[in-house]
């Protein structure tokens, strides 16, 4: 186990900058996810941690050791590749000890260390099977099984999960995060998939074009999001987001006065969750709906504001049919449920 430290890490590629200098103290033990849409920088950035990658500028200290010199196998990690890089001619058990072998650990040892890991991956039965004799689930925990007989000191995840159905995705994340809790190793997991990012995290970094936008724990980042961006990014449905004014210390939404606040006179980016909105006659959010969406536990209503074209989602609790012939409903919000921005900094703005 280690902590890994990153010390304003920067990464160009010719003159194209892709990591604008990320730093981030992670603590032994921790489990950190990295999230963000395609091309946002954050397989590049594990690639760095992993020695794939060199540093252009910056420092990745991992065990209290700078390693930007070193090579991958000098930097105590183990990493779990999108795509398993399963030797096909191999059994599990083989695929399982290559590493081992290739490091000249007697034969024993290697038995022992790959049939630990099997009984904690409920492999054992598999042993003698070769990769395409595996389910994709079976697949991953034999990947995960290689990395975890080399006993690392980390764990780096580059989206293990993408090539899985919905409901083997559910069923892995799980395991792996209680894999991770039980061995107890710091752990790096790159993914595009917010969900992933918000059920399996200690704290997770929210990339967006090179630039950690934000970093904290997953409810910090849904509750109190510091960018536009991360606002938006986490949350499924994702927060609505509108243009609106402040006006003499109260914020207005489409002409509506729609709560208090310090902030001076002046445009602003108006940001509310769809669960927040609640249904209100004397609402001061009106909005036409459209369709809805009942999912069972709750319902996705879609619409826009009153005499815009400015779309809007509502989740309510429980099934909710929508009377066409008046489909006109009113919305209030808390004020601690309301996220400002500014619009040309897309920053955060403290309202109250």
């Amino acid at each position: 186990m280690a902590t890994v430290s990153l010390n304003n890490v920067k990464k160009s590629f010719g003159s194209v900058d892709v990591i604008h200098g990320v730093s981030l103290d992670i603590f032994d033990g921790e489990f950190i996810v990295i999230v963000g849409p395609s091309g946002c920088g954050k397989s590049t950035l594990l690639r760095m941690v992993a020695g794939l990658e060199t540093v252009t500028e910056g420092d990745i200290i991992i065990a209290n050791q700078r390693v930007n010199e070193k090579e991958p196998m000098e930097r105590d990690i183990a990493m779990v590749f999108q795509n398993y890089a399963l030797y096909p001619h191999m059994s599990v058990r083989e695929n399982m000890g290559y590493s081992l072998k290739i490091a000249g650990l007697p034969k024993a040892s290697i038995m022992s260390k790959v049939d630990e890991a099997a009984k904690l991956l409920q492999l054992t039965e598999l042993l003698d099977r070769k990769p395409r004799q595996l389910s994709g689930g079976q697949r991953q925990r034999v990947a995960m099984g290689r990395a975890i007989v080399r006993e690392p000191s980390v764990f780096l995840f580059d989206e293990p999960l993408s090539n899985l159905d919905a409901k083997l995705r559910v069923q892995m994340r799980l395991e792996i995060r209680e894999l991770q809790q039980k061995l107890g190793i710091t752990s790096l997991y790159v993914t595009h998939d917010q969900v992933e990012a918000m059920t399996m995290a200690d704290r997770m970094i929210v990339m967006n074009s090179g630039v950690a936008e934000q970093i904290g724990t997953p409810l910090e980042v849904y509750e109190r999001p510091q960018s536009l961006f991360a606002a938006q990014f986490i949350g499924s449905p994702a927060m609505n987001v509108f243009d609106a004014h402040v006006k003499d210390k109260f914020v207005y939404l489409n002409e509506s006065k729609v709560v208090a606040t310090k902030l001076p006179n002046g445009p602003v980016k108006f940001g509310v969750r769809p669960e927040h909105l609640v249904p209100d006659q004397e609402g001061t959010i009106s909005v036409e709906m459209r369709v809805s969406e009942p999912l069972g536990a709750n319902t996705l209503l879609h619409g826009h504001l009153e005499a815009t074209s400015e779309a809007i989602t509502v989740s309510v609790n429980g099934v909710h049919t929508l009377d066409h012939a008046s489909n006109l409903m009113k919305f209030s919000v808390s004020a601690a449920n309301i996220h400002l921005f500014d619009p040309a900094s897309q920053k955060r703005l403290d309202h109250d």
